[in-house]
């Protein structure tokens, strides 16, 4: 494990990171609007990052990627529970297959390479549980996208040195009230007022006992590649990127409060202290906010919810302000200033930016 540090020279002090999340690309009105209002118009060595929940397949996973690096120099996924679903079977798989011998003949590489890809797609939809989550990292990485499974990346733009640190934490179950003592319960709590995620039935586990166990491993297993990367690195900040909230006091969904089970763990409390992050990078709520906390070094560091969300949740954004996909976009590095000493540390609610 390692932190790789590009060339200083791939970046200018123009070069910006920005990041989004849950572009829910099962929905048109999102894909259209990824497609025809995300422009290459950004500083050369400029980033994105994608917080998780891109769609459910293997075409969204590469609409995503394909449009992000036509745009971006350097692109992070980490994956939401959405790319973690097994569909159900005989969902379109929506690319076709050669229409003609003759036409294999002619470019039969071309169509050999692009029916193993079909091939490789529509396995993905059968994958479970850890299986599917690395599927995913291959298809990320085939665009030249950093993911959770790469080398961390120095990041020497505007606002760095940062070390770019996207992760997978999932969920344990634990962002709960203490009364309710196990996972069971915690189960039971939600169901009683009608509330449960569609991870119950979707989000498979495998090889693992249980989705909490599933989480155990995965934090054990971050935490050591921070550990790692941070004492090799000690005098740069990070930028964490998880698609679950790493703090429970973070998540504010009013609507469904106790939807909270599915948001993450507690495991991860203390990740942008012990951790040195200037900025964390989440999604998944669907609440988009900036929030202030004292940070490792006694100064105001930002967590930042940058969902996009389903259509219906940036359609006055979308239809009457005339945002796009770039519009909604969060500014990461080097981002707003922070609050200054005797401020009230205020969260900021936000419709697009």
């Amino acid at each position: 494990m390692s932190a790789m540090s590009f060339n200083i020279g791939a970046f200018t002090d123009q070069s910006k990171l920005y990041a989004i999340g849950d572009l829910h690309l099962s929905y048109k009105q999102n894909r259209d609007a990824l497609i025809s209002t995300l422009s290459p118009t950004y500083a050369h060595g400029s980033g994105l990052i994608l917080a998780g929940d891109i769609g459910e397949s293997a075409e969204h996973l590469r609409l995503a990627f394909s449009k992000a690096r036509e745009c971006f120099e350097y692109v992070w996924w980490v994956p939401g529970n959405h790319e973690l679903y097994t569909l159900p079977s005989g969902s379109s798989s929506g690319t076709g297959a050669a229409q003609d011998g003759d036409a294999r003949r002619t470019e039969g590489y071309e169509d050999g390479e692009a029916g193993q890809r079909r091939r490789e797609d529509e396995a993905l939809r059968s994958k479970k549980g850890e299986d599917k989550y690395f599927a995913c990292v291959r298809i990320a990485q085939e665009y030249g996208i950093f993911t959770p499974e790469d080398d961390f990346i120095v990041w020497y733009g505007a606002g760095g040195p940062a070390i770019v640190a996207p992760c997978f934490a999932l969920y344990d179950y634990s962002f709960r009230p203490d009364e309710v003592e196990t996972v069971e319960d915690a189960l039971k709590w939600a169901r009683k007022d009608g509330v449960e995620a569609t991870d119950e039935a979707l989000l498979h586990y495998e090889p693992y006992r249980s989705r909490v166990a599933w989480c155990e491993s995965l934090v054990q297993r971050f935490e050591e590649k921070l550990n790692f990367v941070c004492s090799q690195y000690p005098g740069i900040p990070t930028v964490l990127i998880n698609h679950w909230p790493l703090r429970e006091d973070l998540v504010f969904i009013p609507l469904i409060p106790k939807f909270s089970i599915w948001c993450g763990t507690k495991k991860t409390e203390d990740w942008h202290i012990k951790y040195r992050a200037r900025v964390v990078v989440t999604g998944h709520l669907h609440v988009r906010r900036t929030d202030w906390r004292v940070g490792y070094d006694g100064q105001w560091m930002r967590f930042e919810e940058c969902s996009l969300g389903y259509p219906r949740q940036w359609r006055e954004a979308r239809e009457e302000m005339g945002k796009g996909v770039s519009d909604m976009m969060r500014e990461i590095l080097p981002g707003p200033g922070g609050p200054l000493a005797g401020e009230e540390r205020k969260t900021t609610w936000r419709r697009w930016g």
